[in-house]
């Protein structure tokens, strides 16, 4: 796997990210201090602070819902990219990174880090073209790519096309988006660029904070999300549940079986089905272009992150035990935001792993 290139903010952007993290989750920790018992597992300094992945920010939001019920523990999550989370977790400024461009496993030999995956989701293709709604329109992967190239600039060029016959597409000039902010959606998006682009491949790759050949940049799915509805004519990218949530048009796809499929969480789990799950490498695989004649070609996994070297006990437990929740009791609040859960093959292995986060020397878990 190619590593993820991971510095598109920059250090001292990087660096406001987490500490509007830390202030954010302070702020939210004061106002619920009062329901929670200073005996409380992170209780006293306002629960569980986690930073990065946009693209699993909907699950954990949710799974913190329902974590906080069960156990009393306040989980404050914030969505800033998986650049932003990754320079979070290396700082120790948070509990636990977030991110969808996976550590190597030399990288997190470096930094005493346990690299596990939450769910798995799909990246969806967006766009805003006047009487065109959900599924309408068809692209396959050459054809998207040479779009983020800057190859194909009008929506009515014989390469779209040949591959809609009979929608009328406009002679209007394609407004391409992308994330401005490290991302690792960016670096599902570029890693399946890649593997259908050899020129993509050659020329940009894989990378969390490309140097995209064309385009204007939106900071988080937001900002992707709001340019694409502002200009008509434009295409961009979002992880899907924000996409369905916000009642944004998407196009299918052509997967490698030559089948063109919408993302869905059946076309997901369909491509979930190959999935090689290395706990020597940190579990890190690349879902994209996946077989099968249902497969979304556009899907990848949602990994956490979190330090082995503790200096607080039940803390670090009640880290694990949130993960743990999700596990074993948030599949179904998954699958109702379109995320396919992990197979409980692969997070027994997982929380086996557990037992290397520890407090001078003692496993935390279980």
């Amino acid at each position: 796997m190619k590593k993820a290139k991971r510095v598109g903010l920059g250090w001292a952007a990087a660096a406001v990210a987490v500490l509007a993290v830390v202030v954010m989750a302070a702020a939210c920790g004061s106002s619920s201090s009062s329901s929670s018992s200073s005996s409380s597992p992170g209780g006293s300094s306002g629960g569980i602070v986690g930073a990065g992945s946009t693209f699993a920010q909907p699950l954990y939001e949710a799974w913190a819902q329902g974590f906080k019920s069960s156990s009393g523990t306040q989980i404050n999550y914030q969505g800033v990219g998986s650049t932003a989370g990754i320079s979070a977790i290396e700082a120790k400024t948070v509990q636990f990174g977030a991110t969808d461009a996976p550590l190597t496993a030399s990288e997190l030999q470096t930094q005493g880090m346990v690299q596990f995956p939450t769910a798995v989701g799909g990246t969806a293709v967006i766009v805003n073209l006047s009487g065109i709604s959900s599924g309408q329109v068809k692209l396959d992967g050459p054809t998207l790519a040479d779009i983020y190239l800057g190859k194909v600039t009008k929506w009515n060029d014989s390469a779209i096309t040949s591959l809609n016959p009979g929608v009328k597409l406009p002679a209007a000039k394609i407004n391409v988006v992308h994330r401005a902010d490290g991302s690792g959606t960016s670096w599902i998006f570029t890693s399946y660029l890649s593997a259908v682009s050899p020129t993509w491949k050659s020329q940009v790759g894989a990378s969390t904070s490309p140097d995209w050949p064309t385009g204007t940049g939106g900071t988080k799915s937001a900002g992707v999300a709001t340019l694409v509805q502002q200009v008509n004519g434009s295409i961009g990218y979002v992880e899907y549940t924000y996409a369905k949530q916000n009642n944004i048009t998407t196009i299918d796809m052509k997967n490698v079986a030559g089948k063109f499929v919408s993302p869905t969480l059946a076309a997901f789990t369909a491509a979930t089905k190959n999935a090689k799950w290395d706990a020597s490498a940190g579990y890190a695989t690349a879902i994209v272009n996946a077989p099968g004649a249902s497969s979304w070609p556009i899907t990848g996994a949602t990994f956490a992150l979190v330090q082995k070297s503790q200096n607080d006990a039940e803390t670090a437990k009640s880290v694990l035990s949130f993960f743990d929740y999700g596990y074993k009791n948030g599949a179904s609040t998954a699958t109702s935001l379109d995320y396919v859960p992990i197979p409980s093959s692969v997070y027994t292995q997982v929380e086996s792993d557990w037992s290397n986060v520890a407090v001078s020397g003692t496993p935390v878990w279980p």
